[in-house]
């Protein structure tokens, strides 16, 4: 590992050498109070061989492991709490707690969502900001130039990086090859002709089904980003949700149409009624790159035969731009507070970069040679098909710019307002004043000033 090469006995301490005084930071707590000029923050007197604490969630606890094993040299503490999923805030509340009390920060965190670093990159209550910049000398250009371009700007904050992005989550389309053979259908490519399969599917077979909007990830990030509906956007301090937007009004609509004919179903995706209903009923589905790994290759999931399922190009609005949503695509966090900044920067370049994290990695690796190495696996394998690697590489680079990484999830408000209403049996367009008004809370609440 690069990290391991680089000045290492020069970056065990802050010296006096090594530093530069900064007033404002004198007082903060977990620092040294003074600048590392290697790293570009205030660091914690660092004691090299201690042991790095590394907070996962379940998913990436096989790729701490193998950091593990593959580095026996490095003590390692591996805990697993849940990654923040859904906008839990648990990673936030957490740090919270440490920083009242000065101690106990994790030397590593992972969190399933992108906005983290909107509230990590900040002092708080005079205590130094939870996440380190990673691009001030702490990694090495070269390093940080091996990711795909775009992918750590939702943790870039005033010019400096503040996490690492696991894997990209851009929206692909799923089909079942099977089943479009079977009856008769052509891929869609449009959300219009999405919409109409719908119809046609309701019609002429019903019980098979086009998605869920059960889960909040997708009723978010699949259908509303993708379909560029402006209903999550941050301008600076200013956040904006529009669902009078013809995008947001269309996709409400197309939703609603498709739930009352029974094409998109209530279930999430990850449920054990959508595993046992559904696994064979899935003519073709809108969904993040990692249901490669998490739902058709997983045996306790879809599951699915080889050679069943493929990954199309993203919808899109026809005659519009032809971008995607995204879903997630998890972040490496480096705690400034560290004593061990060496290990945790061996430890993410590995997780980040290796060849061992990219054949854990259920999703795209954020990293191109990782990247390279997942897509090239995913080819080789013939479980998918179709061109797997030419829709997902089409689908990371357009990937829609409008929307926004402000420190709440939109998660949150879609599983509070909207899946209750749906389990009700109202239509997502009865409760969009209040879906909206509940958006709009959340960023008030947050300090955001709203429009």
């Amino acid at each position: 590992m690069a990290g391991q090469h680089r000045r290492k006995a020069a970056r065990i301490l802050a010296t006096a050498t090594a530093a530069l005084t900064v007033a404002a930071l004198a007082g903060c707590a977990g620092g040294s109070g003074e600048v590392n000029s290697d790293y570009g923050f205030a660091t914690a007197d660092q004691e090299d061989g201690s042991t790095i604490t590394v907070w996962v969630d379940a998913a990436r606890e096989p790729v701490a492991k193998a950091f593990e094993e593959a580095n026996p040299d490095v003590p390692i503490s591996i805990e697993t709490y849940d990654g923040n999923a859904g906008g839990s805030g648990s990673f936030q509340t957490k740090v919270a707690l440490f920083d009242q009390s000065g101690e106990g920060w994790p030397d590593v965190v992972f969190s399933t969502q992108t906005n983290d670093a909107s509230w990590a990159a900040k002092e708080t209550n005079g205590v130094q900001a939870f996440a380190a910049p990673l691009n001030k000398g702490y990694f090495s250009d070269d390093f940080l130039a091996g990711f795909t371009d775009g992918a750590n700007d939702p943790m870039t904050v005033d010019g400096s990086v503040y996490g690492l992005r696991n894997d990209l989550a851009p929206v692909v389309l799923w089909y079942n090859q099977k089943l479009l053979d079977e009856f008769g259908y052509e891929i869609p490519t449009t959300w219009e002709e999405y919409e109409a399969m719908g119809e046609k599917l309701a019609a002429e077979h019903p019980g098979y089904i086009l998605g869920s909007i059960g889960d909040s990830f997708v009723g978010t990030y699949v259908y509303y980003w993708g379909a560029q509906a402006p209903i999550f956007a941050l301008d600076g301090n200013t956040f904006s949700s529009d669902f009078d937007d013809p995008h947001s009004v269309a996709m409400t609509e197309l939703l609603d149409g498709m739930a009352a004919n029974g094409t998109l179903v209530q279930d999430s995706v990850f449920s054990a009624p959508f595993v046992e209903n559904y696994s064979d009923k899935i003519v073709a589905m809108p969904g993040p790159a990692w249901y490669a790994g998490a739902l058709f290759q997983n045996p306790d999931s879809v599951n699915a035969e080889p050679g069943t399922f493929g990954a199309a190009d993203p919808l899109y609005w026809e005659g519009e731009d032809e971008v995607t949503g995204n879903v997630g695509g998890g972040v490496w966090y480096a705690s400034s507070h560290s004593k061990n900044l060496d290990a945790v920067e061996t430890f993410l370049e590995f997780a980040t970069s290796s060849e061992e994290s990219a054949e854990l990695n259920s999703g795209l690796p954020a990293y191109d040679e990782a990247a390279s190495t997942w897509l090239d696996a995913q080819a080789e394998s013939a479980f998918f098909a179709g061109d797997f690697k030419a829709a997902v590489q089409k689908a990371a680079g357009s990937v829609w710019g409008g929307w926004g990484f402000p420190s709440f999830s939109p998660e949150t408000a879609y599983a509070a307002v909207v899946v209750p209403a749906l389990a009700e049996g109202k239509t997502i367009a009865d409760v969009v004043p209040e879906w909206q008004e509940q958006i709009l809370n959340e960023a008030q609440v947050q300090g955001y000033t709203v429009e």
